[in-house]
């Protein structure tokens, strides 16, 4: 997400080097993409002048990244009315996007054109994607048959997807089945207790919850702790949960308080439903007011000027609740802030998301 520095790179090349170098190309449309910035990539592609394969996979996997879905449906239709042949690549940007949609039709209709149409066998991340899209969407038995029908072992990514399904939708009893595959596959993966945990404590089984907790103290698992990043003139600064170790660190929390009213003022209610713990209201509200994403926006508020874009990087998925707040936070400041986590890009823009709330 350094996204100063990738400019300052560009800017060393000649702008007709890179458009009639495929490799230089692709390396800039990756680039902007990865930073949230689709404008530039999309710019870059359309000026190439020799787009092989490799720069419309490129294209595609960015737009799905940055959830333009229909766009790369549209780059897929051309791909096809100029006869080139789609590889693996192609087909996971499709998948990618139907996912970030929600589009199960689409991305079933993708997912068996492949073989039947183009003579593609489907990868294990093929398969991933799918278990991912239909998980998310609620057809958790369909996403197990799926990894049950497999031509080859599903990995823990694949495991994982269908973990995910089981948190949004709060399946405990499939949850633990999944588990115990991911144990086999990854016994120190802190990430897959946690979730089960999480599971748990959505449900409001917080025996259970803290019995998953107790077992990873016992077997010394380490969960890893939220962390997000915002980049500011060139200099990347980090924040974890509840962190105060940053100079400006008094002016943060002042202007989280100053948000923390004006949120509360607009109709916003602490979702504390994602407080993971069986503690007071009034302290999940604590918990919830400090997560790492909304510290790193604090700062970018305090030290950039009002047209700047806010960028944050954050190495978890964004809690409901944080999602709820920031959309009203782009609302209230009239800035424009962009979070990548470990799902997706959201665009906060007046007070809307570009996942549509769906992620």
């Amino acid at each position: 997400g350094a996204l100063e520095l990738g400019e300052w790179a560009s800017k060393l090349m000649d702008r007709n080097e890179f458009l009639s170098n495929p490799v230089l190309g692709t390396a800039l449309i990756d680039m902007y993409a990865k930073c949230g910035c689709m404008v530039q990539a999309w710019e870059i592609f359309k000026g190439m002048k020799d787009k092989d394969l490799v720069v419309w996979n490129a294209a595609m996997s960015g737009l799905a990244m940055n959830g333009h879905v229909q766009a790369v449906f549209g780059l897929f239709g051309q791909l096809e009315k100029f006869g080139i042949q789609p590889s693996g690549n192609t087909f996971m940007g499709l998948l990618c996007a139907c996912t970030h949609a929600g589009l199960v039709d689409e991305g079933r209709r993708y997912f068996n054109s492949m073989n039947c149409v183009f003579s593609l066998s489907p990868t294990i991340e093929h398969y991933g994607c799918m278990v991912d899209l239909l998980g998310r969407a609620g057809l958790l038995d369909e996403a197990h048959r799926l990894i049950k029908s497999m031509p080859m072992e599903a990995n823990a990514i694949v495991w994982g997807a269908l973990l995910g399904g089981c948190r949004l939708h709060r399946d405990t009893q499939l949850a633990e089945i999944v588990l115990k595959k991911l144990i086999e596959l990854e016994p120190w993966s802190s990430g897959n207790y946690v979730l089960l945990s999480n599971i748990y404590s959505a449900s409001n089984k917080w025996n259970e919850a803290e019995n998953i907790r107790t077992r990873m103290n016992q077997q010394g698992i380490q969960k890893i702790r939220g962390c997000s990043w915002v980049e500011v003139d060139g200099v990347v600064h980090e924040f974890l949960v509840g962190d105060k170790s940053h100079p400006l660190s008094e002016k943060i929390y002042a202007k989280l308080d100053e948000l923390s009213k004006e949120l509360k003022a607009a109709g916003y209610v602490p979702t504390t439903e994602f407080v993971l713990f069986d503690i007071e209201e009034e302290e999940k509200e604590h918990f919830l007011g400090y997560h790492s994403e909304k510290l790193a926006i604090a700062f970018g508020l305090i030290s950039t000027t009002s047209k700047d874009v806010i960028r944050v990087v954050k190495n978890l998925r964004v809690c409901g609740d944080c999602h709820e707040a920031i959309k009203l936070i782009s609302k209230i400041t009239g800035r424009e802030i962009i979070v990548r986590d470990t799902n997706r890009f959201h665009y906060f823009v007046n007070g809307l998301c570009s996942c549509n709330d769906y992620w």
